[in-house]
């Protein structure tokens, strides 16, 4: 990590895009399932947090709770939940279709107790299919230093180009 001015932490964040459909996800034999959603606020934040405490995850944390409601309710959001036989939620994929046909994966994870299953790329893959159904002209993200060690390859594999990197100003935690 680099520092700027005094008090002033940049973190490196690479931008990655998709601009054509990449490869089906591979066939998984598993017994969980991942499916389009609809969460209420609760059931959302609860999922959010256990995805992304460990990785300072906190924008949607600071959201008004009308603010959350609206987007979970509006037709911009689109959340893929990966699910276990017992209906557990074990992850996520969300995606903020608001500037269509330009898509941005918002916010991806999984729970930690999922994690190094090979359910990640699984989901990551699914829901890609899901959203190149609407024909957007490209999906992109942003990850930086700060997010899951293995998060940019698993955006690669999917796919996924660098487009932009930069140093830019951590938010304060």
């Amino acid at each position: 990590m680099t520092s700027g001015p005094p008090n002033q932490t940049l973190l490196r964040v690479t931008y990655l895009e998709q601009c054509e459909p990449a490869l089906p996800p591979a066939l998984y034999w598993g017994s969980e399932r991942i499916a389009l959603e609809r969460l209420a606020r609760s059931a959302y934040l609860a999922l959010y947090r256990h995805v992304g405490a460990p990785l300072r995850w906190d924008q949607r944390l600071k959201m008004p709770a009308a603010e959350i409601d609206a987007l979970l309710a509006g037709e911009s959001l689109h959340l893929y939940v990966l699910r276990d036989l017992s209906g557990e939620a074990l992850g996520f994929c969300e995606f903020d279709r608001g500037a269509f046909p330009q898509i941005e994966l918002k916010n991806f994870g999984l729970v930690p107790q999922a994690q190094g299953r090979g359910l990640g790329p699984w989901l990551l893959a699914t829901a890609l299919q899901g959203e190149w159904r609407s024909n957007p002209d490209r999906i992109w993200l942003h990850t930086d230093e700060w997010d899951h060690p293995a998060a940019r390859s698993v955006y690669e594999r999917a796919g996924f180009r660098v487009f932009d990197e930069r140093d830019e100003p951590a938010d304060p935690l």
